[in-house]
């Protein structure tokens, strides 16, 4: 049996935080100046200090020809613990086994000198990666064609858009043979039709030519089309390593507990707060779940001052970041909230969506049309869609499928002999 491509044990990553008092008046600003001269003079800092675990304890390993996804919220240690992939950063504690020549893309420009063109940073950066010049000089027309710079070839990368840099710096990783490809979130820089290009070739990287892809994304679909396995961070620890769709679902309930299960954090706005979320099914009862076909019904309970100008807003989204639908009282339906004080229930219908099978998440926000958001819950609700276009043909239309979020069922459907 083959020995890991990536290899890590306990792994730990510790920064340390410097913190300094504030001070408001004049007299206590001079006093802590000449006190902090004096420690820095005697002791060498004049601050205090704190410990903070940007990773923790962290295990796992990964084969080689595996594409595996990184997940977890801002902060969560993704970035770091790529960072140390990289060789970028030293860890505190852990070992690391990397078996093969890593290329990582983490930054948009990373490795790259801004005077040199994009000719000159092909070599410079394939050097970085420890490829010969004959290596790169081989690959050279391969890097260029799919990086679509051509024109700009001779062009200094200063003057480069950030889209730009993005295409050449993943041509060059990835066509540079590393046997480990580390890709974080900068993918996300370059648009849709890169996106999916890059998609396709780590792809081929991992399927046809057996190299090891490890790919941050906060696009789960993305996750769910390249990868068959994740791993959840959360707090700088592992919370999980699973198969994907497991993993998936670990992660949108820990992004959905900080919005659908405690409303007592949500706070409140100046005019506006909202009380609770609830999806509804036909009777009125509220569900976890949501199948297509039936009516789509959102109860909104929220307490307002009395302000004669406050609208409702729902943005549905797909993965727990990417919005793909909105809702407003106002901008759509021109209507406002009752204009008493007190708290008062909404309810929206919204007949049927066709969704496609999933977990979903509405934002939930009240504003001062044209003027401000007053009140705005991220992840307010999360749901559930089971099984998409119920009660036709049993085709099972998932968002990892790569078609999208919502069906489009055709009403009717006619032939006509062609003149």
């Amino acid at each position: 049996m083959s020995q890991p491509a990536i290899e890590v044990t306990g792994l730990g990553k510790r920064y340390v935080i410097e913190h300094e008092s504030r001070h408001d008046s004049l007299r206590d600003t001079l006093h802590h100046s000449a006190r902090k001269l004096w420690r820095r003079f005697r002791w060498g800092t004049g601050f205090q200090t704190e410990e903070f675990w940007a990773l923790r304890d962290v295990s796992f390993a990964i084969n080689p020809g595996e594409v595996v996804g990184i997940i977890g919220r801002n902060g969560a240690g993704k970035s770091t613990l790529l960072k140390i992939l990289s060789r970028i950063t030293e860890p505190t504690a852990g070992t690391i086994r990397l078996r093969g020549r890593v290329a990582s893309l983490l930054e948009v420009g990373t490795g790259f000198h801004p005077d040199l063109t994009g000719r000159e940073n092909i070599f410079l950066n394939g050097a970085i990666l420890g490829m010969s010049r004959a290596e790169i000089r081989r690959k050279f027309d391969e890097i260029v064609a799919f990086a679509e710079i051509e024109r700009f070839l001779d062009t200094p990368v200063k003057r480069y858009s950030s889209g730009m840099y993005v295409r050449l710096a993943f041509a060059v990783a990835a066509h540079l043979e590393p046997e480990i490809l580390i890709v974080d979130e900068v993918l996300a820089v370059g648009d849709a039709a890169f996106q999916k290009k890059c998609l396709g070739k780590m792809q081929d990287i991992s399927l046809h030519q057996g190299r090891t892809v490890l790919f941050v994304s906060h696009q789960l679909s993305a996750i769910e089309a390249l990868t068959n396995r994740a791993l959840v961070l959360e707090k700088g620890s592992l919370y999980a390593d699973a198969e994907t769709p497991v993993a998936r679902n670990l992660y949108l309930d820990l992004i959905g507990a900080s919005g659908t299960r405690d409303a007592a954090t949500w706070g409140r706005g100046e005019h506006a707060q909202i009380m609770g979320v609830t999806l509804l099914d036909t009777a009125g009862q509220p569900q976890p779940a949501y199948v297509p076909g039936e009516p789509f019904r959102v109860a909104v309970d929220v307490q307002t001052d009395g302000h004669a100008q406050l609208s409702l807003e729902l943005f549905l989204k797909a993965d727990g970041t990417t919005r793909i639908g909105m809702a407003s009282l106002w901008h759509l339906h021109n209507r406002l909230l009752p204009a008493q004080p007190g708290k008062h229930r909404c309810v929206l219908d919204f007949g049927s969506l066709p969704l496609a099978t999933g977990t979903y998440f509405l934002d939930v926000a009240t504003s001062v049309p044209n003027v401000c958001m007053d009140h705005e819950v991220e992840n307010a609700l999360a749901f559930e869609v089971p099984l998409s276009l119920h009660g036709t043909p049993p085709f099972n239309f998932k968002k990892s499928y790569g078609f999208g979020c919502l069906a489009l069922p055709c009403i009717d459907i006619r032939s006509e002999p062609a003149s």
